[in-house]
């Protein structure tokens, strides 16, 4: 029985996919910041969103958003003005919404399903509101990214220069924590706030071992979150798996894939390059002359 017939199935195809396009497209910045795992924190935030959500009996999916763009905001002037590193800010921001959210789930009494739906994603569930949501949003952050893709390269690779050269770094910095919170919210159907981070970061990593130039990499990382996305639905749907796990563990088999071609590519033409012949010590009876 072919699952695509069904309207569910397509808009579960068409959500992963434009999540599939904005999330590597974002990640690429974040990678480059060496906060790859950003993601993580400001999912267990938008967490702490669902479960106020569900204790107040609002959107859980709104909510999220507020949270995770107010956590994002935090951490990022934590990052930029006081004296805490990325890191240790992340490390607070991890925590603290993982026990927040957990509090507040608990309060909520919500059901395991749930709560299961928003950890780990339920891209058969969305409906065509949220499938409207997804492709507005992403299609923003696409836009975005690409669009001010020069300037928010030279933010990333050197914030001194970017900020001598006249760019609005705060703003820029500012653009990229939001437009993080916001992806982390709507990928949030498709891989769950506990994967997300690996859409955003496993095609970044993954088009890294076979381009060299920004650009390229960009364009590679986005085509790859495109196969892992589309193909992770696929396998759901043939293999009755969690949609959100294939995507990932799709991501992570064409990681594994290209990293072992492109090593064994670079050893094969190190082979096949001429070694130059070493230099030889002149014969005793030779005379050098000058």
């Amino acid at each position: 029985m072919d699952l695509f017939q069904y309207d569910f199935m397509l808009r579960a195809l068409v959500g992963a996919l434009i999540i599939g396009l904005a999330a590597p497209a974002l990640g690429i910045y974040l990678v480059q910041r060496r906060l790859a795992l950003i993601g993580d924190g400001i999912g267990h935030v938008a967490l702490t969103g669902v479960g106020a959500g569900l204790l107040l009996n609002r959107s859980p999916v709104l909510v999220a958003v507020l949270a995770a763009t107010l956590g994002a905001v935090t951490i990022e002037l934590v990052r930029s003005r006081g004296r805490t590193s990325g890191d240790l800010a992340l490390a607070l921001l991890f925590y603290g919404g993982i026990a927040g959210g957990v509090m507040l789930v608990g309060l909520s009494n919500a059901s395991n399903a749930s709560l299961n739906a928003y950890l780990f994603g339920s891209l058969t569930t969305t409906s065509p509101t949220d499938l409207v949501t997804i492709g507005v949003l992403g299609v923003a952050i696409l836009v975005l990214m690409l669009v001010l893709r020069p300037a928010l390269f030279a933010v990333c690779h050197d914030e001194e220069y970017a900020r001598v050269s006249g760019l609005p770094v705060r703003a820029l910095n500012m653009l990229l924590a939001v437009t993080t919170a916001v992806t982390v919210t709507i990928a949030m159907r498709a891989v769950g706030v506990l994967l997300i981070s690996a859409l955003m970061v496993v095609p970044v990593a993954t088009a890294q071992q076979v381009t060299r130039g920004f650009r390229s990499t960009m364009a590679a990382a986005m085509t790859l979150g495109l196969f892992a996305a589309g193909g992770g639905v696929v396998v759901a749907a043939n293999a009755n798996t969690a949609p959100g796990a294939s995507v990932v563990l799709l991501a992570i088999a064409s990681f594994l894939v290209v990293a072992v071609a492109a090593a064994g590519w670079r050893a094969l033409r190190r082979r096949r390059t001429p070694q130059p012949a070493p230099a030889t010590e002149p014969h005793e009876h030779e005379v050098v002359l000058r």
